[in-house]
């Protein structure tokens, strides 16, 4: 089993940054991929970025040039830089842990970009 515990959410302006962390916690794998998905209110989950345990990065269209995902493999600790952050990105994020067939959750963060 995994645990996964999400911060780093909240409220911020249009234009403004913020900055996610998961940590990752229990039977941890050696291979691994984890990744950010987020939910915006009536639509579905979509990957945001992801990252692979040798540190190969994903990113959907609409974040390439304003997100960065990182790891921290001595904390098992996996970071979402969110930079010039628009309304769209609204959503409640969730990071994914996924190794040796299974896939983890965690109980998601809310990001509100208003102003």
């Amino acid at each position: 089993q995994v645990q996964l515990v999400e911060s780093g959410g909240g409220l911020v302006q249009p234009g403004g940054s913020l900055r996610l962390s998961c940590a990752a916690s229990g039977t941890i794998c050696n291979i691994y991929v984890m990744g950010w998905y987020r939910q915006a209110p009536g639509k579905q989950r979509e990957l945001v970025a992801s990252i692979t345990s040798v540190g190969s990065t994903n990113y959907a269209d609409s974040v390439k040039g304003r997100f960065t995902i990182s790891r921290d493999n001595a904390k098992n600790t996996v970071y979402l830089q969110m930079n010039s952050l628009k309304p769209e990105d609204t959503a409640v994020y969730y990071c994914n842990y996924y190794c040796n067939g299974r896939g983890y959750w965690g109980q998601g963060t809310h990001v509100t970009v208003s102003s």
